[in-house]
């Protein structure tokens, strides 16, 4: 059996687990510290670059670019393959949130039902760059991480995915900032109110999405498509 107990830090993630179980409206919590500090070193130096073959994203609510696992699509599930063109320590991280461990000790922290990941993919920002407050009402089962990597980052910058009461940014509730080996989590429910901050600084916002959700052979997974 791999040894994967030099990845995460989970004395951090653990003590936000009241917070995430109590916040309204809606579970959400910040989670920092997420990496044992020596893997995460080695995952943000070997951080793809982003470059032409990241898609982009340009439409009216979002500017945003996506680098998907092994050259899959927008939507489509991902797979237990490694990817060859990502380090040792991506692969080992990807294989840890397929284990069986990965996930009981995220439906500890949560109380989230999830049993398998759906989504596994790179997302980045730079000037420009932006999200519109929007709800994706997936579905009762589905956490969704977004992991940052970005140093010298600093506090009260865009960047970062906040959580909000409603579709407009004055309703912001939350706002990460500190984005060097940070986690913001959230149950992407009807009231899951998100997005990201016009970055206007000549900068990148490196971050890996991460998302687990309920599935069943009999029925499928538990929550809609985006």
């Amino acid at each position: 059996m791999e040894d994967f107990s030099n990845i995460i830090n989970w004395d951090a993630v653990q003590t936000q687990s009241d917070s995430f179980k109590n916040q309204t409206p809606f579970h959400f919590a910040f989670i920092e510290e997420f990496f044992k500090r020596e893997f995460y070193e080695k995952l943000f130096e070997t951080y793809p670059k982003i470059d032409e073959t990241w898609k982009i994203s340009n439409h009216p609510t979002k500017t945003q670019l996506v680098k998907y696992w092994n050259g899959i699509g927008p939507n489509e599930v991902v797979g237990y393959e490694n990817d060859p063109q990502y380090s040792e320590e991506w692969n080992k991280f990807k294989r840890y949130t397929q284990s069986e461990e990965f996930i009981e000790k995220i439906r500890e922290f949560s109380n989230i039902p999830v049993n398998k990941l759906k989504f596994f993919h790179f997302m980045g920002y730079t000037k420009g760059g932006f999200q519109e407050p929007h709800f994706h009402d997936v579905g009762p089962s589905t956490l969704v991480f977004m992991i940052y990597l970005s140093k010298n980052w600093k506090k009260g910058d865009p960047g970062g995915t906040y959580m909000a009461s409603d579709t407009d940014e004055s309703s912001i509730i939350f706002e990460p900032y500190n984005l060097d080996n940070s986690a913001a989590v959230f149950l992407d429910g009807p009231k899951s109110a998100h997005g990201v901050r016009l970055i206007t600084q000549n900068v990148e916002r490196r971050a890996l999405q991460v998302t687990l959700e309920g599935y069943s052979t009999e029925k499928g997974w538990t929550g809609k498509k985006y």
